[in-house]
């Protein structure tokens, strides 16, 4: 199953990769606000088929949580299964919607690190993205075939976060935020947290829009 929002006829369209939390209501009112911006398709696979991360769980003070937490990141979550996964269902998405000839990609914290490693030789995007990144790995950087943005909010090492090239531009937008900001534990409000989460979009869409003309 996934999220489909914005034209079915476009020319272009964008994979949205949520974090552990799944399809959150703030994730598809990205998605919607991506679409409307690039006048693409975008499209949020429900990855975990249901089956998301708990907000209980956290902070994880207990062997209770710390055993549901691993078991989550070892099955659902586990990232070489989803790396392929998403590299399946893009293929299905160019029979779907054979009108559009130029795909990227965008994730969210567990699903930028999906994304990234979706991103070398052969890859079917002309560029990928990733916000808040998770387990950042310089390594990633090296296997880069495409574009790719990252932007890290305050609570990402800085020395991780830069192995990955990024311009002070769209480090600095994101640089006062929570790790959370733009994810599934996070609302659109307050307002300081809803401009920053603003802030994020306006500059992914100006990197997607680049590269999907």
């Amino acid at each position: 199953m996934s999220y489909v929002t914005g034209p079915p006829d476009a020319s272009t369209g964008l994979v949205v990769l949520y974090d552990i939390f799944g399809m959150a209501i703030q994730t598809l009112q990205g998605a919607d606000l991506l679409a409307t911006r690039l006048n693409s398709l975008v499209l949020v696979p429900d990855f975990f088929e249901g089956n998301y991360a708990q907000p209980e769980w956290f902070p994880t003070d207990t062997e209770e949580k710390k055993n549901a937490i691993t078991s989550f990141v070892s099955n659902e979550a586990s990232i070489p299964r989803n790396v392929d996964t998403l590299l399946e269902i893009t293929k299905q998405y160019n029979t779907l919607f054979p009108s559009v000839s130029k795909w990227a990609a965008l994730g969210l914290c567990w699903g930028g690190k999906v994304a990234v490693l979706a991103s070398g030789p052969g890859t079917p995007f002309v560029a990928t993205g990733q916000v808040h990144p998770g387990r950042t790995d310089k390594t990633d950087a090296e296997k880069l075939t495409i574009p790719h943005i990252v932007l890290a909010s305050k609570d990402e090492p800085r020395g991780k976060s830069k192995a990955i090239p990024m311009s002070s531009a769209q480090m600095g937008s994101a640089a006062t935020s929570k790790h959370t900001a733009p994810c599934g534990m996070a609302g659109w409000e307050p307002v300081p947290t809803l401009t920053v989460k603003k802030a994020m979009l306006n500059t992914d869409e100006d990197f997607f829009e680049k590269y999907l003309k």
